[in-house]
């Protein structure tokens, strides 16, 4: 029972590196969760008197056990076309929680996540494991059943992938939540040249409304997504300004119920992509709980 509290102990020690790393695997906070206690399970299981180096080893599990479930879903026949906004951290607009801190470290926003998910599932490995974690490829290779030469291609591949990504440029807080609130505005004005003016010309708007309402969809260019503004100016509902995966978002509400979680990245003072979520089903599994309320 000592032993096995022990054990307990030790890999508390390791969860938000373990939660980081099948985060930036999965996407999703449900299923990162869903790895580490696999990887709990397996420790527990073991006989881990002969492991010198515990944080390794669990990295290993965790890496192997995302690998498979990435391998998994990308197999489904069932799952949706289409572009998939991945599940979002989300904290006060005041501040991130230090547990998400860790877990949003070098910078992981969402735009990142939708640039991973278009990777395949060992490229995704590679990159996360090594770029973001600083895991050697002659660890890594085991995990892919690659060379090291082929695992370091893999992770070359992705990274240049990521490098096409429209990122945060270190702004500030301040200056992107000033970028959103001019969108926000705009878009209840109706003010179509407010709205230009705040949008990268390549802007991209990407919504998951749920299969009932036909999945997910893409819009590219300003001019195009202006004309989504309608989407932000519902009447009736309670908008929040919130951090998602630690940038500037809102939650919109009524009656005390989500409609809607959208993300922003905002590069140079101009809004570079958004990140919407509409359908239902996700919104009831979204974890709130960092908000206090």
């Amino acid at each position: 029972m000592k032993d096995q509290q022990w054990l307990a102990e030790r890999f508390e020690q390791h969860r938000g590196r373990l939660r980081a790393v099948a985060y930036r695997m999965l996407g999703s906070l449900t299923e990162a969760d869903d790895a580490v206690q696999e990887a709990w399970l397996r420790l527990a299981r073991a006989d881990a008197s002969g492991v010198e180096n515990l944080g390794a080893w669990l990295t290993t599990i965790v890496a192997r056990v995302s690998l498979n479930m990435l391998r998994a879903r990308h197999g489904r026949p069932e799952e949706p076309l289409g572009p998939h906004v991945a599940e979002p951290v989300i904290d006060p607009a005041e501040g991130t929680s230090p547990e998400h801190e860790a877990l949003l470290a070098d910078g992981v926003g969402l735009a990142l996540l939708v640039v991973l998910q278009e990777l395949s599932p060992a490229e995704r490995l590679a990159y996360v494991l090594h770029d973001m974690f600083d895991m050697p490829f002659d660890e890594i290779a085991p995990i892919v059943e690659r060379s090291p030469q082929a695992a370091r291609q893999l992770a070359s591949r992705a990274r240049r992938r990521v490098r096409g990504a429209p990122l945060p440029d270190g702004s500030g807080l301040t200056a992107q939540r000033a970028a959103v609130d001019a969108f926000l505005a705009a878009s209840r004005d109706g003010d179509f040249d407010a709205l230009i003016a705040v949008l990268h010309p390549d802007v991209v708007y990407r919504a998951d409304r749920g299969a009932a309402a036909g999945g997910s969809v893409e819009v590219r260019g300003a001019g195009t997504v202006a004309g989504q503004a309608a989407a932000f100016s519902q009447r009736g509902l309670l908008i929040r300004p919130v951090l998602i995966n630690g940038t500037p978002g809102v939650i919109s509400s009524r009656d005390g119920r989500p409609v809607s979680v959208i993300g922003f990245t905002v590069t140079a003072g101009k809004i570079t992509e958004i990140d919407i979520i509409v359908d239902p089903d996700r919104l009831r599994q979204l974890d709130l709980s960092a908000l206090g309320d």
